[in-house]
Parts: structure tokens; sequence; C-alpha cells
């Protein structure tokens, strides 16, 4: 492991956040709730007010550029900046954003993982991708984020599930939770630019995504899950249902609920009931 000096200095930047009032965590309720073959999910129950990012859709300013000083971790190089969530419910959850104007649409380029490599040499966990508003992302400017995790901490609560739907064989299945995801297993060390790009090049391709060469922008929406150990890429028919948004954490196990979220309906039908509703259907 690195020496995790970008959490630490995200942990005390934090602070100095807050008592600024830049920074406002959401206030929040956890619970469990149980999943199939034994999964727990962790859903967190809205107790505040809504974030912006969660309330009716409306013009919004971009707030990356320029990004609020307040909430700066590090510059990571002459194309990225890592900065604090505004509204995280796990303190240190970060954002690594792009210094000048890249649409969250578009492709994922060398650049982008040459920042996330250099990054996580010193502070990994999961990092996670939401590629458009379909997907869960709440603002168009490109930005990938990372919530850290110690050696000894799970990843996240499916993280069995991907390890066991990796590798060519598991592509398809009649379970349009299982037909929408793709898999690829990393080294389980530092990760590279090169690594990193490859997995992401192969998983678009076998996702049907199309490659840069051929497409403007990836074809259809999607939400990208990855560690040292692996990387997910889920296809996306929607942004929520039942009141639920759901971005790339839902898949990774972590759901959020507001006041418009029907609770009963979920833990009836089950969380991954929810998650196969903003799947595309089996053809």
């Amino acid at each position: 492991m690195g020496t995790e000096r970008f959490w630490q200095q995200a942990l005390a930047q934090s602070e100095a956040a807050l008592a600024a009032s830049a920074l406002v965590p959401l206030a929040t309720r956890l619970e469990s709730l149980n999943g199939e073959a034994g999964v727990i999910f962790e859903i967190r129950h809205l107790t505040g007010v809504p974030p912006r990012h969660l309330r009716a859709a409306g013009p919004r300013l971009n707030p990356f550029r320029p990004w609020d000083l307040r909430l700066q971790v590090d510059q990571i190089d002459k194309h990225h900046v890592l900065i604090l969530n505004k509204y995280p419910v796990q303190i240190g959850h970060m954002l690594l954003i792009s210094r000048d104007w890249a649409p969250q649409i578009g492709w994922l380029g060398r650049v982008d993982w040459q920042a996330v490599a250099h990054v996580d040499q010193d502070t990994s966990g999961l990092w996670f991708f939401n590629s458009g508003p379909t997907a869960g992302a709440s603002q168009p400017h490109r930005h990938l984020q990372l919530l850290p995790r110690r050696a000894d901490e799970p990843i996240c609560p499916r993280a069995k599930w991907f390890l066991e739907h990796s590798g060519p064989s598991a592509d398809r299945d009649r379970d349009p939770l299982r037909a929408s995801c793709v898999v690829q297993a990393l080294p389980g060390s530092m990760l590279t630019a090169e690594c990193l790009g490859d997995a992401y090049r192969s998983l678009c391709s076998r996702a049907g995504l199309g490659t840069p060469e051929l497409l403007d922008q990836p074809a259809r929406p999607y939400n990208i899950l990855f560690n040292r150990q692996w990387m997910a890429l889920i296809l996306r028919s929607q942004e929520g249902v039942h009141g639920f948004s759901v971005n790339a954490l839902g898949f990774a196990g972590y759901l959020l609920s507001t006041s418009v979220s029907d609770l009963p309906w979920l833990e009836q039908a089950g969380p991954e009931a929810l998650l196969r509703e903003v799947v595309p259907l089996i053809p």
C-alpha cells in the first residue's frame, strides 16, 4: 500500500472545509438490507435536506470550473485536480476532476488513467465513474470518484459477485443484472495507466460500446467500478426507479433513500430487483 498521503490530506482538508461551510456531509441513517446469495447491501436513509443533485432538474452551474479551492486536496498533474466531494456520506470521498472542460459522456483517455494511477499508488480504494445523467452522474464535467479503503477493509458489499463474474465466460446470461455487466481482473497490485486503459477499452468492446476510433462517444450510458483486483462496466437504461436514484455505488452494494423512495417495495422485491430495473432488458 502507499503512504495514504492523499487520504490524510483529504481528512485534514475536510475539517477546514467544514469550518468554512464549504463541505456539507449528508445526514443519514444506516441500515442493512439482505440481497441475494448472502450479499448484505448498505442502505442509507437521508434524514436531512437532499443536496441539489438529488432535487428537481434544472440549469446548473459547473462547480468544477473553477473548482472550490476550499475543497482542493491536491493538484495531480497538468490535467487533473483532486478535490473533496462537497456532499459526502463518507468523509474523505474524493473526486478526480479534469482541470479543463472534458465531457462526462466522452471516452476516458490516457491522461485520465495516468491521473488515476498516480493517486492509487498512494491512496487506493473503490473507484467509480458514472458516464452521464442516465448512469447517475450529477455533473457533466469529467470526474472519477474514489472512496478510500485500507488494506484490511472490504472494497464493497458486492465485491465477491464481481470476482465470480469476471472473465469472458461470464459475459452473457439470461439474468439482466449479469447480461448488462462485464468484468475484467486487474493485477491486484499497483495499477498503471496502461493496464487501466487496456481493461477499459476491452470492457467497452465486450459491452458493445464501440471504440474511440469509430465513435465520438460510447454508444450508451454505463457505470464503471474498479479497484486493484477488478474493473466492472455496467450498461444502464435509466437513472432511477421507484423513487431511488442509482449510480455506480448501487451496483457496489450501497443505496441511498430519500423521502420519495418506495422503501416497502424495495424491502419486498429486494435490492437486486432495483438494479435489474435500471439496466437494459435482455433482447
